[in-house]
């Protein structure tokens, strides 16, 4: 009986051995992050899909059903930040796709540097006001700088944002000639490329008639997701990517929002267009990566950037209670009150946002007391029609934590965000007076997913949520590296 035991141990390693050396070394991570994703659309047009897209995706998948930010996410860029730091814009610094900078007076895009030139584009860019690594930078510094890690999307920030610090290159759309670009900050604009761009640019592809804004316009349609497809097949065949036995990273970024922004009750057919077209966009990744590089090398992973864009809607036609938000009016009304109760002088330097930007050199040259000022703005500010809430700077950074803070607390960052934030009721409209623009405020969660395919995955579907922040520091465990060094967060089990 001990021979016998003995001998079913030995079988049960070797096998176990034999188990762990059949995982194929994974070649290539694919990051595909689908912009306004959202879970239940995918169920919803499923009857409309091919077996080798989303349905393989949910067929042989981890799928997390629910992910969820732990902050209020306000567009792409926060979105994607977070995603490939595993931390929030407190961290990380990418509060949105843009924010006012104190010293100008003027909004400042995330990616703007006027340091770096554009490679095909008049836009200065670069990473540098991410503050924090990215999962691609923790793959460049882990391999010595022997991994390739490109990044492909439509938008300038999507690119940037998912390529990191360290890539070899970033490319994107270049809204205004409809030819890929890229940016100098990183140093690969290669050779090839600009060939690609010749014969088969997107904008050989376009035909609207609308010559100003035709390849905005691109941006926003589905056809924006064939066209990523397309370089992506082209970097596969003019590069090494995932031919050798270093783990390289691609990311690229998908498009799933309306024409031009459009309210979704207005576009309901074509919905199903947009879904369908990412379902095939996705079958022919996988055929091209399966013929490319081999499946069983590839770690594939979907996300989404887990909100819609806000839109108008007229709710007092169906009794809903509303009203209109205009964070001027408030501004002007709040300075007025802090003239009457600290004197003579401008306390309201700046607004945006709905944040408040008071001036600092004015209450230190009077003597004031930054944190008293702040409270009593806040406590003028919720008085007004259509506030729920207002938080301070000193409230968010040093007050005890509360569940309902939070959320603000996670996408504030002290350097670059105001120092009131104004939360507009559900249902009302933030009024921009300036463009005209209207926005209904509203709390619904956006249903978010997590799917990842990979030889060492088991398929499964988890509905308990899970935090958006941790699918970087998910993925650096799969591939054996550091977690970005912003990210605290664990890895997700099942």
């Amino acid at each position: 009986m001990r021979k016998e035991l003995l001998a079913t141990i030995l079988i049960l390693t070797i096998g176990g051995w034999q188990v762990h050396e059949a995982s194929a070394q994974t070649r290539l991570v694919v990051s595909l992050t689908i912009d306004q994703l959202r879970s239940d659309y995918i169920d919803a047009y499923s009857p409309y899909y091919g077996s080798q897209g989303f349905k393989r995706l949910l067929r042989e998948g981890k799928i997390y059903k629910r992910v969820e930010y732990s902050f209020n996410v306000k567009d792409r860029a926060a979105a994607m930040a977070a995603l490939n730091t595993g931390t929030t814009p407190s961290v990380n610094g990418i509060i949105g796709n843009e924010w006012l900078d104190r010293e100008t007076g003027r909004p400042r895009n995330c990616v703007d540097d006027v340091a770096f030139m554009g490679n095909n584009t008049t836009e200065n860019t670069s990473a540098n006001l991410l503050l924090t690594s990215t999962l691609s930078d923790e793959l460049k510094i882990a391999t010595n700088n022997q991994a390739l890690v490109y990044a492909i999307a439509p938008f300038r920030d999507a690119a940037v944002l998912s390529a990191g610090h360290a890539a070899n290159s970033a490319f994107w759309i270049n809204p205004e000639t409809g030819k890929w670009c890229s940016t100098t900050y990183y140093k690969d604009f290669p050779w090839w490329l600009n060939n690609f761009n010749i014969q088969q640019g997107p904008d050989l592809r376009v035909n609207d008639n609308d010559r100003v804004n035709r390849y905005r316009h691109l941006l926003t349609t589905p056809a924006v997701n064939n066209e990523v497809n397309r370089l992506t097949e082209e970097l596969i065949a003019q590069s090494n990517i995932g031919r050798d036995d270093t783990t390289d990273f691609l990311a690229l970024t998908y498009y799933a929002g309306t024409y031009q922004h459009q309210p979704l009750q207005k576009v309901e057919q074509e919905l199903q267009t947009i879904y369908t077209n990412i379902d095939q966009c996705i079958s022919n990744l996988f055929d091209m990566l399966e013929r490319k590089v081999g499946m069983n090398h590839v770690l594939f992973y979907i996300t989404s950037t887990g909100f819609t864009d806000p839109v108008y809607d007229d709710l007092s036609a169906y009794n809903i209670p509303s009203g209109e938000f205009y964070l001027n009016r408030c501004a002007t009304l709040l300075n007025m009150f802090l003239m009457a109760t600290y004197g003579e002088g401008n306390y309201v330097e700046y607004y945006y946002d709905q944040q408040i930007f008071l001036n600092h050199r004015l209450i230190d040259n009077k003597g004031l007391d930054m944190a008293e000022i702040q409270q009593k703005a806040s406590e003028f500010l919720i008085q007004f029609s259509g506030v729920n809430e207002v938080y301070s700077a000193n409230r968010l950074l040093l007050a005890p934590y509360t569940e309902r803070s939070e959320r603000y607390r996670n996408g504030y960052h002290r350097n670059r965000s105001g120092d009131l934030v104004i939360e507009v009721l559900p249902g009302w409209q933030i009024v921009n007076e300036q463009t005209h623009e209207k926005k209904v405020v509203s709390k619904a969660f956006t249903p978010t997913p997590l799917i990842i395919l990979h030889p060492d995955f088991k398929a499964i579907t988890i509905t308990t949520p899970v935090v958006a922040e941790c699918i970087a520091p998910t993925i650096a465990n799969a591939i054996h590296i550091r977690a970005p060094n912003g990210c605290s967060l664990l890895p997700l089990s099942e």
